[in-house]
């Protein structure tokens, strides 16, 4: 790769022509992939992207001027310690405030690097270009602001945050939580049961792990067949399955796995510790995702993993 140092005026704007139309086609790809969930930040990439495209023709007129027809390529990642962009795609996965975020930051990489290479050269005319490069960047981070508060004020904003919130509990938290609390409770009777009948971590732990990866299994595939999601909107019923699942199995390993201790009081001891966490978790999950009153939660929650607990102990001892 090729130090930034080492480019030439003439490579420097091809370089910054380059940019400036990856740029523009990330914005172009958010416009396109949240049009129908987020409307109004859409239209602020559409914008965004035609701002992109003005720099980039007023870079090339400057480039042709100065250098002729011909504009060598010249990327980003061709140059070392080069801020270099994430697609598109991976960002969106991580939701709509990442996205807003990433596109900050694209504007602000792009102005520091610029304005620091300007500081960096002798030469008078590549200083120029460079601060005429840094300026636009700015200008257009300051555009994107107007545009921002133009498009989408604060009603809209606290609106489209609040769908994704909405998504995010019904196709993860909710599955998730279904799950957890399967596993965690259901798990409690032949897990203790097991323990008190014998006396014996080991078993009580091979007892555990079996109805832990079998109530995963369980609630993965009735998850999953549960809706396609088309109508409810919660999402794709593969990931919900999974999700549901893999937490399910988790609620229940993590009492059971204190029977790795071969002392049974100890192993006994530490199982329901964490069995007292897992139950407080729950709780607390269903405060902050679900807007129950977190004592209503624990009240419930905890009442209905003792007596679970308690049917557990009493066939054990049996």
């Amino acid at each position: 790769m090729r130090k930034f140092s080492s480019l030439s005026d003439q490579e420097i704007l091809a370089l910054a022509i380059s940019n400036e139309e990856e740029d523009g086609r990330i914005y172009s790809d958010f416009a396109y992939t949240l049009r129908e969930k987020y409307p109004d930040t859409s239209r602020i990439f559409t914008d965004m992207s035609v701002e992109e495209d003005e720099h980039r023709r007023d870079l090339i007129d400057l480039y042709v001027s100065r250098f002729g027809p011909h504009i060598p390529l010249i990327r980003r990642t061709d140059i070392a310690d080069f801020m270099v962009r994430k697609p598109a795609w991976q960002v969106q996965t991580q939701g709509i405030e990442a996205v807003r975020a990433h596109a900050r930051q694209m504007e602000t990489d792009a102005a520091r690097f610029y304005r620091q290479a300007a500081l960096r050269t002798t030469d008078a005319a590549t200083r120029r270009l460079l601060g005429d490069l840094a300026h636009a960047e700015d200008q257009h981070e300051q555009a994107a602001n107007a545009i921002t508060l133009d498009r989408l004020p604060t009603s809209k904003r606290e609106s489209e945050d609040e769908d994704a919130r909405r998504r995010f509990v019904l196709q993860i938290i909710q599955p998730g939580l279904v799950g957890l609390m399967d596993g965690s409770v259901s798990t409690l009777a032949p897990v203790f049961a097991a323990a008190f009948a014998t006396h014996q971590p080991w078993n009580a732990f091979l007892v555990g792990m079996a109805a832990s990866v079998g109530a995963g299994i369980s609630m993965g595939f009735a998850e999953a067949l549960s809706d396609d999601g088309k109508l409810s909107g919660r999402g794709a019923p593969l990931l919900r399955g999974l999700v549901c699942g893999l937490m399910t199995t988790a609620g229940g390993i993590g009492h059971t796995l204190p029977f790795l201790i071969d002392d049974f009081s100890a192993a006994m001891i530490a199982a329901i510790v964490v069995v007292v966490i897992e139950l407080f978790v729950i709780s607390w999950i269903r405060w902050r995702y679900q807007d129950t009153p977190f004592g209503s939660a624990i009240v419930q929650i905890v009442i209905g993993g003792l007596l679970v607990f308690v049917a557990g102990v009493l066939i054990g001892s049996s």
